[in-house]
């Protein structure tokens, strides 16, 4: 599987499998200089919009949050990326796959989800480096 050779096709079935569709706002936490620009790229694209900051300041429909292992509290993390997040919402985070350069252990987000008030409910391959794992709000048992 090669990331230059048909690189496009594959980058947009990721955007699409994480379920980002045209008209939805993203806001993307934890840039930086290691994240997959063709990832990002895709879910512009498929959402046919930027992605939005920390800063925003409205309500948005996803959250795209980039994790490495040492960036800190993933709790913290997790209930920071909850502030904008429309009810519904989802919020996708992306950490480096088992193996690579800060990965992060699979049982850490396990433990760190519910504790943030999340459940886990998908995980996908979105590129090489880089697999996403679906964390949203259960419904209220009010």
């Amino acid at each position: 599987m090669s990331s230059t050779t048909g690189g496009d096709a594959a980058q947009q079935s990721a955007a699409e499998r994480l379920g980002f569709t045209k008209g939805l706002v993203v806001q993307e936490l934890g840039w930086d200089s290691d994240t997959d620009d063709q990832v990002r790229v895709a879910i512009e694209d498929a959402i046919d919009a930027d992605l939005v900051d920390g800063d925003y300041g409205n309500v948005v429909d996803a959250v795209l949050l980039w994790w490495r292992d040492d960036d800190g509290d993933l709790v913290d993390a997790l209930v920071d990326a909850l502030t904008d997040l429309v009810g519904g919402g989802a919020i996708w985070l992306l950490t480096p796959k088992v193996g690579r350069s800060g990965a992060v252990d699979p049982a850490d987000i396990a433990e760190a989800a519910p504790i943030a008030g999340l459940s886990q409910t998908t995980t996908a391959a979105v590129s090489k480096d880089w697999a996403a794992t679906r964390l949203v709000a259960p419904k209220s048992n009010r």
